[in-house]
């Protein structure tokens, strides 16, 4: 029987909440569907690097490696090598020896390649000889790579200017669930009601520019209210002045997530995307963008590149400046084409952006069909 491999070199996790956890899930179920589809076997190899030997000796006892037609991978934030606890390798070679024994037998291999953060010197937290010595593994693995890998998959074709890997490159972003798609035909409330899902401590995420924001669109009258969802633990490590400048009438803070967070989506009209703009922003596709439009909800989001391409595909919202004025524009132009970014949601988003929908783009890519 015919095989695709999903080659995971980390421990999946059991209950994914961040972006880089969801994503491996998410794809691992639609390749599940895919294979299910073509009549394929899926094996998944993943774990330590030890635990990932064991499964391979087992596919090569086998020889089910034989009449395995791609193989699906993904790597972390840190090389491949240093996934085990504690970033020391059980097994050195394993990830060698899949690659290249699947080569050599003709089996394409396509690897999401997750983030280029280690190549901006504002990023990266390291320092002095630690620094030197991973960025030189980074590079290492980014001729591993090029040496076996047939598809480089990339949060955005933004990025592949960033990626050293001279092989082919596919935009393959995160993808919309079926299952949690809702679908209303509710109309703008007055005052309108947005949300902002995420991070408050980096002031990069645009959260102090959406708060300014909605300060100078209340200034004379309540237009607009504000739901900000995050961690408990991150609101209480900002400072007296930054939790003062959110505690407004207008402004409603929430520590939920999961079904309480779905409930949430029902209750508001848009969503928020206000991150800066930056050249390490243009080409990130927060998972985040996905979660909102599978809610069904429009999306007023900053003119960071990437994010920007997304959304006016449908379009399936605003595009505003970086700015409070801009963001403030955004939420004033929205209510003449609401239901227009509703309906296209509706009818465009999952059918062309769920997670089944990126199985079947990266196994196009690797073998362009069922052979």
């Amino acid at each position: 029987m015919k095989n695709i491999i999903i080659y995971y070199p980390f421990t999946v996790a059991s209950n994914p909440k961040s972006g880089s956890a969801i994503r491996p899930v998410e794809m691992m179920k639609a390749f599940e569907v895919y294979a299910e589809k073509y009549g394929l076997e899926m094996i998944v190899i993943s774990g330590t690097s030890k635990e990932r030997r064991v499964l391979w000796n087992k596919i090569v006892e086998e020889k089910k490696h034989e009449q395995t037609l791609f193989c699906y991978s993904e790597n972390q934030t840190i090389p491949l090598w240093l996934t085990d606890p504690g970033h020391k390798p059980q097994d050195w070679k394993i990830d060698k020896d899949v690659f290249q024994t699947l080569k050599k037998l003709n089996a394409p291999i396509g690897v999401f390649y997750r983030d280029v953060y280690w190549k901006f010197d504002e990023l990266y937290s390291l320092k002095g000889l630690k620094k030197f010595v991973m960025q030189t593994i980074y590079k290492i693995e980014e001729k591993f790579y090029e040496k076996y890998v047939h598809t480089i998959f990339l949060p955005s074709d933004a990025m592949g200017q960033y990626v050293n890997i001279h092989t082919e490159k596919m935009a393959l972003p995160p993808g919309g669930r079926y299952a949690n798609m809702r679908v209303n035909t509710n109309e703008i409330q007055q005052p309108f009601k947005g949300i902002y899902v995420g991070g408050i401590n980096n002031d990069d995420y645009g959260l102090p520019t959406l708060v300014a924001a909605y300060e100078l669109l209340n200034k004379d009258s309540i237009l607009g209210e504000l739901v900000i969802v995050c961690r408990e633990d991150e609101f209480n490590q900002l400072s007296k002045e930054d939790k003062k400048k959110i505690n407004k009438d207008y402004i409603l803070l929430k520590h939920v997530s999961g079904a309480e967070l779905q409930q949430v989506y029902e209750e508001v009209d848009f969503a928020f995307i206000p991150r800066k703009r930056s050249v390490y922003n243009d080409f990130a596709v927060p998972i985040k963008l996905v979660e909102y439009l599978t809610a069904g909800l429009p999306i007023i989001a900053t003119n960071c590149s990437a994010q920007e391409d997304f959304i006016q595909s449908g379009p399936y919202g605003v595009i505003t400046t970086d700015d409070a004025e801009g963001l403030v524009k955004g939420m004033q132009s929205i209510k003449p084409h609401f239901a227009t970014y509703k309906r296209n949601i509706q009818q465009s988003f999952l059918q062309k952006h769920a997670w089944n929908e990126r199985a079947e783009q990266a196994a196009h890519a690797l073998i362009g069909g069922i052979k």
